[in-house]
């Protein structure tokens, strides 16, 4: 294996035609072949989402409250609340801003029975009610209960049950209130307001809070600063970043004071609306004219935002003033410096950055290896990745969930979906718990391989571990669905997502954006844009990003470059992501002038040179066959010290097989082994399509057993490329044999090996075996298609069998009633065109012959010479002398002259000009119709 497969130099040719072992022929028949596998099951959406919505936590009834109009509004407009109750566990925020949630109350470990004792009696009994009455049940008990409930201090109910643990009932018991406010007299106050803030606050409910303050206009009611950047903050993370804008205007027009905490999350604010850099510095100047000191909370925002837009000049900019004013950065700070030029894939500064941590003593944390296992990461050093986590264990910091889901996330990305689940098992067999993200992580990945079964399994491990899906889990499940012929997938579990009580937030309008363009509804992409934006999301540039991968996937590159027009025109800077997208639009629609000009931006240095964008420029000069770029790419990658993928090695092998560069592609294969990478299933399937191609078939199927042999398991492009090899080669027996084998495995045929089979017994004439063929094929429920047939009746044609091929276009019917006429029809008339050029030929012969000649160039040398001799016969030099026996009277009108006209016997007599034709006088114009001499 190693001596053949894998040398530093192109292996020596070996014998094609290797003897075929003695053998009773086979026939393709079911009595001599294997039965047929069973049809692949159907995508198991509705098994897969039976599963999820049982981990689900089931919302609350949701009730369509009505705007609140404060004393002085009378037309207030705002969309009616859904409140659903998403009680998920929390997991751990990856540098979420935890000074803007509200602290506890202090008296939060009081027991339930000391505060029940702030209740009146009334109050008790109701608060034991509500308490225990099941969630969905507490409305009912309200409405039943609605008098006793109006005579209970409501402030202290709600305080009782925040308190006790049940925020949940508390938050239901708000929402009735809310809902009868008109019919029974009450009122909201600014305690209640505050109370629901802090709570959903502290519990993170971002979700239900934006939608609640949607609801209320709380700018009428005089909170304190406090709330009002609770509220801010909710907005923020829902991505309602107008909102969050405008309310912050309203806390300045009230003249409350900003605090550090509500300025830090305004620039959170900034930095995730993009294209905001400006008022990221106005904000800052404000802070410091009002003498408001950075943290390492304001630090850590801004580099993060310049990490979202990609302004890494920028980053390093800020990052260098805050240190000449005196500021000592931490290690939250070195953190976010750390994240932007590892997600650039700037791998080499963010090892840099690690190094300066070390000199100024500043100790890595977790999200410290987190972010350098990121780096490596994004470098396509996957593996130097995973080796962090045993650097993290030997310097005493744990890998943590979020450490062991980037390096999941890299496995997958790289193909290496096996060495994903290993660590996914290790993680857990370590004591680290996976949370939702790594759930998702692994969901994302089975999905994309189309491993439904396994997706299953992950979906009860969250169960049995009690780990409740998220938002994210269903956009997973929303992008999962994103493919050709699974369009009503999409709105399935967008519908059941709704039901379980997860409305779409702006990443889910994204993830539906690209999930409805890969199923080619461009459509309905474009709604969803739309929708986003009435339901008052902005657009960010991962929703460009979105609508750029729409776009990729039919290669419409005009109106992509419009989008990226567009983005630049609203301040966006197009990220890798985006150039990457353009240069597969540009790839797939075929405009090599669109991924030249990208090309010379990267090389020039306008953009920056990543390991995604100069991986994406290799596949795609793949793509477009253009050997020179693709090799200057890949050159370039190595010189910016990146690290190739087996992806990027089997793309280059495989381009390099189809052009027969054989030495190219052994050197390939040597670099796989150097990059310390094994060849997979590609790689093999290449390299049998490489030998298939040269005609060397056998050695194709040395490399099928070779697959085997090191454990691979051969799919149905291996045995499709192997059986096309050897009918090629007329090795029909042994094609047949190669079948039998495939279809033991349990792998069925498709129409493509169907159809090699055809063109192998056709093209030898093997008719009867043509008849067997299409047999076993309906047999089988695979209908023969268009090219079956036309693969069949260009046999017959070339068979000279113009009869049989009329017989076999009659037959079609019988064998596909539902097959089109009119395909039918086209086929008999290209048996018919074939047929009478035949006889016109055989006419040609018939005259030829009573010229006394076998061929064209006999009779007339004038058609083969050249323009020299031409001129000499024309000069006499070269005598031409008509046939013996052949008189201008007796010679045939022949059927070019007949049929084509004078200007074509012109063309057949070596000249366009009929003066010329006299000049040489009449031994050429006894060959045409009297009528035209």
């Amino acid at each position: 294996m190693e001596g053949t497969l894998f040398p530093s130099r192109p292996v020596l040719p070996i014998q094609t035609n290797r003897p075929i072992q003695p053998s009773p022929p086979v026939k393709f028949n079911a009595t001599t072949l294997p039965p047929h596998p069973q049809n692949p099951s159907s995508f198991p959406i509705d098994s897969l989402l039976h599963h999820l919505l049982n981990i689900s936590s089931p919302p609350n009834t949701p009730h369509n409250l009505q705007p609140l109009n404060p004393p002085h509004q009378t037309n207030g407009s705002f969309p009616s609340l859904h409140i659903s109750a998403d009680s998920t566990p929390k997991q751990h925020q990856f540098k979420k801003p935890t000074s803007v949630l509200v602290p506890s109350f202090e008296d939060k470990a009081r027991t339930v029975d000391g505060l029940i004792d702030f209740l009146t009696i009334k109050g008790k009994m109701m608060f034991n009610s509500i308490v225990e009455s099941p969630l969905d049940c507490v409305n009912e008990l309200c409405d039943s209960a609605k008098f006793e409930l109006l005579e209970v201090d409501l402030i202290s109910l709600l305080k009782v049950l925040d308190l006790s643990g049940n925020w949940e009932r508390a938050l239901l018991v708000f929402e009735w209130i809310l809902l009868n406010l008109n019919a029974e007299s009450l009122k909201l106050d600014k305690q209640i307001i505050e109370l629901m803030v802090r709570m959903l606050g502290r519990e993170s409910q971002h979700t239900i809070a934006s939608k609640l303050f949607d609801v209320i206009p709380i700018e009428q009611y005089s909170l304190d600063v406090r709330a009002y950047t609770t509220v801010i903050h909710a907005y923020s993370r829902t991505g309602k970043y107008e909102r969050a804008i405008d309310l912050f205007e309203k806390l300045m027009e009230m003249g409350l004071s900003p605090t550090l905490v509500t300025y830090n999350v305004m620039l959170d604010v900034y930095g995730k609306k993009g294209r905001s850099w400006n008022k990221i510095l106005g904000l800052l100047d404000e802070m410091k004219s009002k003498g408001l000191e950075f943290d390492d909370f304001t630090c850590s925002t801004v580099i993060s935002a310049c990490g979202r837009e990609g302004l890494l000049d920028e980053a390093k900019e800020f990052f260098a003033g805050l240190k000449s004013q005196g500021f000592v950065p931490g290690t939250v700070t070195y953190n976010s410096l750390l994240q932007v030029f590892g997600k650039a894939g700037v791998f080499m500064e963010a090892l840099s950055i690690l190094k300066e941590m070390e000199d100024n003593n500043c100790p890595p944390d977790a999200v410290t290896y987190n972010e350098l296992v990121a780096a490596y990461v994004r470098a396509g050093f996957a593996e130097e990745g995973a080796s962090v986590l045993k650097t993290m264990t030997q310097k005493g910091t744990m890998p943590n969930a979020v450490t062991y889901t980037t390096v999941i996330n890299a496995y997958g990305r790289a193909g290496k979906e096996e060495e994903a689940l290993r660590l996914f098992n290790q993680m857990k067999e370590t004591g680290c718990v996976p949370n939702v993200c790594t759930y998702n992580a692994v969901l994302a990945m089975l999905g994309k391989k189309s491993r439904p079964e396994e997706m299953i399994k992950v979906l009860c491990d969250m169960k049995s571990s009690g780990c409740a899906p998220n938002q994210i889990t269903w956009n997973t499940m929303l992008a999962m669905c994103g493919d050709k012929g699974k369009h009503r997938y999409v709105n399935q579990v967008l519908r059941e997502m709704k039901n379980c009580g997860f409305e779409p937030d702006r990443d889910t309008f994204n993830t539906l954006i690209s999930a409805y363009g890969r199923c080619g509804s461009d459509i309905d992409a474009a709604q969803m844009h739309d929708e986003m934006i009435r339901a008052g999301f902005t657009p960010c540039i991962s929703t460009y990003n979105a609508l750029l991968n729409a776009l990729a996937r039919r290669g419409d590159w005009k109106a992509a470059e419009s989008v990226i027009l567009d983005m630049k025109n609203k301040g966006y800077k197009p990220n890798e992501t985006s150039y990457s997208l353009m240069i597969n639009c540009h790839a797939k629609g075929g405009n090599v002038r669109g991924i030249e000009r990208i090309e010379n931006e990267i090389y020039e240095g306008h953009i920056f040179p990543s390991w995604i964008l100069l991986r994406t420029l290799v596949l795609a000069n793949i793509k477009s066959r253009a050997l020179r770029g693709m090799e200057r790419a890949f050159q370039q990658l190595l010189i910016n010290g990146y690290k190739p993928d087996l992806v990027l090695f089997n793309s280059m092998l495989s381009i390099y097989a189809r052009k027969n560069m054989y030495d190219r592609t052994n050197d390939m294969l040597h670099m796989i082994r150097e990059n310390g990478l094994q060849p997979d299933l590609v790689t093999y399937n290449s390299l049998m399509d490489m030998y298939a191609r040269k005609g060397e078939c056998w050695k194709a199927k040395e490399i099928l057993l070779s697959l085997q042999k090191s454990g691979g398991k051969p799919d149905l492009v291996s045995y499709n490329t192997v059986i096309k090899g050897f009918c090629r080669q007329g090795h029909m027996q042994e094609a047949i044999r190669i079948l039998s084998e495939m279809t033991a495995r349990g792998i069925r045929p498709c129409i493509f090996t169907y159809n090699t089979f055809v063109t192998g017994y056709s093209g030898r004439g093997m008719f009867s075996e043509v008849d067997e063929v299409i047999s076993y094929m309906t047999q089988n429920n695979c209908k023969p298609n268009e090219l079956t047939y036309k693969i069949v009746v260009n046999g017959y044609c070339k068979a000279r069998k113009f009869e049989e091929a009329m017989d076999f276009l009659s037959k079609i019917k019988e064998i596909d009633n539902s097959f089109d006429d009119g395909y039918v029809e086209r086929l008999s008339s290209r048996i018919r065109g074939n047929w009478e050029a035949f006889e016109n030929l055989n006419q040609r012969t018939v005259a030829f012959e009573f010229l006394g000649t076998s061929s064209a160039a006999d009779t007339w040398p004038r058609r083969a010479a050249t323009r020299q001799n031409r001129v000499a016969h024309a000069q006499g030099a070269l005598p031409f002398t008509r046939a013996p026996n052949a008189p201008a009277s007796r010679v045939p009108q022949l059927p070019w002259c007949a049929s084509r006209g004078p200007s074509s016997a012109l063309r057949h007599a070596g000249t366009t000009d009929w003066a010329e034709l006299e000049r040489e006088g009449p031994d050429l114009r006894f060959l045409l119709p009297g009528s035209w001499v």
